[in-house]
């Protein structure tokens, strides 16, 4: 006697549900993959973002919660003296800062690109400024830069330059110099090996065939070596600017802000305002305002990116 097996149907695709077809789809497999990182983001960047952008619309303290007083903040920064002197410093040591390291690194991804005795050991020297802790690196420009025994002043002064101590961080200008320096000094690193791993993915029959061709050494930097490395650098700018922008910890640890406000970043004077001071509104407000020139530098870098139509194999608009 033969006995009648029954096996349950298949569902057909088209009857599988909206969830299942999330599931499998592999569509839809890197959003699965990428949620536990927007999760960290959105719990601990994108939250306290929108956050202090609210907190900067009331006139919170330190101790009681804010009423919501709308543009009053803004308005008083308008008129504060301070904050546009913090703009100013903030855009002149970004600006100064920013371009030195450019070129520096640059010029010291293509030494180091090149074939020479101990090469690993000096590019693993030119990372230490970059991995030394910021609060090590001011103390050690604070002492460089003290009105007394700074070793600046001291040999300038046994080689008969000058005839007394520069008194660094006391002067207005000498304390802008000073913390430019001390930056570039930090940053160079980071621009000069991300810019030398650039460099190593470009290949040497470019530069054999342009040799041949009689082409010197500026030709081929202007028209291989540069083309080839605008991706890198316009992201290796872009990060370079954002870091020097809200730089906080290496202004704060050698001036902090002084002498009279001279190097007050926007960073530093958000601080002063809003938690040494206590009227977090008002450090918020400061905060809120660096926003649109990041937004400005990211849409810069992203556009510039955007015109390199010869990375997809066709002309520049």
């Amino acid at each position: 006697m033969s006995t009648l097996q029954t096996t349950s149907p298949v569902p057909s695709r088209g009857g599988s549900t909206a969830w299942q077809r999330l599931q499998t789809n592999r569509n839809w497999l890197a959003l699965w993959f990428m949620m536990p990182a927007a999760a960290f983001l959105i719990l601990f960047l994108a939250y306290p973002l929108f956050l202090g952008v609210w907190m900067s619309f009331t006139d919170a303290r330190i101790g009681r919660d804010g009423v919501f007083v709308g543009v009053e903040n803004y308005e008083w920064l308008w008129d504060d003296s301070i904050f546009w002197l913090s703009v100013f410093n903030t855009i002149l040591y970004t600006a100064v800062a920013s371009a030195i390291k450019f070129a520096v690194g640059l010029y010291l991804a293509l030494l180091l690109n090149r074939h020479m005795p101990f090469k690993a050991m000096i590019r693993a020297a030119v990372l230490v400024p970059f991995i030394v802790p910021t609060v090590l690196s001011a103390i050690a420009f604070w002492w460089i830069y003290d009105s007394q025994f700074s070793i600046i002043s001291w040999s300038l002064i046994k080689l008969g330059l000058i005839e007394q101590n520069i008194n660094f961080l006391g002067d207005s200008n000498w304390a802008r110099a000073s913390v430019i320096f001390a930056n570039i000094w930090r940053g160079v690193p980071f621009v000069a090996i991300t810019l030398l791993a650039g460099l190593q993915t470009v290949s040497p029959s470019l530069y054999e065939a342009a040799t041949l061709d009689g082409a010197t050494s500026w030709q081929r930097f202007r028209y291989i070596t540069y083309p080839l490395l605008t991706p890198i650098i316009a992201v290796v700018m872009t990060f370079s600017v954002l870091f020097t922008f809200t730089d906080f910890q290496l202004i704060w640890a050698l001036t902090r802000g002084g002498p009279v406000n001279a190097t007050h970043l926007m960073a530093t004077l958000s601080y002063q305002r809003g938690i040494l001071s206590g009227r977090l509104g008002e450090g918020a407000a400061i905060a809120t305002a660096m926003i649109p020139f990041l937004l400005a530098a990211i849409a810069i870098s992203w556009f510039g990116m955007q015109r390199r139509k010869w990375q997809q194999g066709t002309d520049n608009d």
